[in-house]
């Protein structure tokens, strides 16, 4: 098998990142002072630190006051994802509102739970209104009204673009229109570069249906498995009622929670910076390696770059190719809501050193060449396909 040398598949953090010593300390710490509630369960909103942590987050963020006892704690946010589906859901084949290109795990849950999800186009600002209200205009001809619109608005994965506060505000509107809930999933929040931030939905609009899911995966580490659910009573009851394990981790929330007791913003400024480096490196290399044949996103913050390759490409040689060279990345289908075989591909940037970032991208390149079974010029200008 061959080595996997350049791994920019996987969506993670930068590892040289990770403060060891300061969550060594605050381990030790809680370990000291709260060792019997470690031996308690920890309810189904999970530990009080932490959720007032998260909501000193958001609240600073959002220049809003966010409640602590409307965060819910969650084993990462996919069991926010999972949870939030499921207490939405009436019956197996309701339908759903997701991006075109939307995160796998948020697509595998989604057809797991039986959902009919449909799927709306997207543009550089994101999720496209004017194909959003067609679609909620046929399906609420047709008496199929979604459960609910699943966005990633910000920094939206794959495409690592951010929606507008205009067209937040028109979503809104939209859902307002149909009495139908927003999830907002905000994963990505705080890995930003460049320019203001969006605000979130529930700091635009203070219906009680929104839904929002965050997470620390991304701005700390995966392996914490930490996000949660930030949602309103009454649907913050209706959410609590399909949870069944007692609550989550403990002993992690207690760890992290001590570690951010100042706020999130000091290690996320250190991150962020190398992160931008990363960013930077990665579109450097596309440039002077791509420029003839692919376009690509150029985030403002997350971890990817969603890049269009030609037509003539053949696609399944092509990750063939790049697998026996030591190269990964994930293949455009992966991210489709409907699985389907699309000229795209994700590269993540995160986690990787510079010189693997330098010397990864000509191999890309190469193979893609090899892989193209024309000669011809790049026949598209825009990131999107019409």
């Amino acid at each position: 098998m061959t080595e996997l040398l350049y791994d920019f598949g996987s969506g993670r953090s930068d590892p040289g990142n990770f403060p060891t010593k300061a969550l060594k300390a605050a381990a030790l710490k809680v370990l000291d002072e709260q060792s019997d509630e470690i031996n308690n369960y920890p309810g189904s909103l999970g530990h009080l630190g932490m959720r007032q942590a998260m909501a000193q987050r958001e609240s600073t963020r959002e220049s809003v006051t966010v409640d602590p006892e409307h965060i819910v704690l969650t084993n990462g946010s996919m069991q926010a994802v999972t949870l939030t589906a499921e207490a939405l859901m009436d019956y197996p084949g309701d339908s759903v509102i997701i991006e075109e290109f939307s995160y796998p795990g948020t697509l595998s849950a989604y057809r797991s739970l039986k959902y009919n999800m449909v799927g709306i186009k997207l543009d550089e600002g994101g999720m496209r209104m004017d194909h959003l209200e067609e679609q909620l205009h046929r399906l609420n001809n047709e008496g199929k009204l979604p459960k609910f619109i699943y966005a990633i608005s910000t920094y939206q994965n794959p495409t690592g673009f951010v929606m507008p506060k205009a067209r937040r505000l028109d979503m809104i509107a939209l859902a307002r229109r149909y009495d139908i809930p927003i999830v907002e999933d905000n994963c990505y929040a705080d890995v930003h570069y460049d320019g203001h931030v969006e605000p979130a939905v529930y700091a635009l609009d203070d219906n009680p249906n929104h839904i929002y899911l965050c997470s620390l995966s991304k701005i700390l580490a995966p392996g914490l498995r930490l996000g949660y659910i930030l949602a309103r009573p009454p649907m913050l009851k209706r959410i609590l009622e399909r949870r069944h394990d007692a609550g989550g981790n403990y002993l992690t929330a207690a760890i992290v929670a001590e570690f951010y007791k100042e706020g999130i913003w000091n290690h996320a400024k250190v991150t962020n910076a190398s992160l931008k480096e990363k960013r930077d490196l990665t579109i450097r290399g596309l440039k002077e390696q791509l420029d003839d044949l692919c376009i690509w996103s150029k985030p403002v913050g997350g971890l990817f770059l969603w890049v269009r390759i030609p037509d003539d490409v053949n696609r399944q040689k092509l990750y063939e190719l790049s697998l026996q060279r030591g190269f990964k990345y994930l293949l455009g289908s992966s991210f489709h809501y409907r699985g389907k075989d699309v000229p795209y591909l994700r590269l993540a940037f995160g986690h990787l050193k510079a010189k693997q970032i330098e010397e990864g991208i000509p191999v890309l390149a190469q193979c893609l060449r090899e892989a193209r079974t024309s000669n011809q010029a790049r026949q598209f200008e825009s990131l999107f396909m019409s």
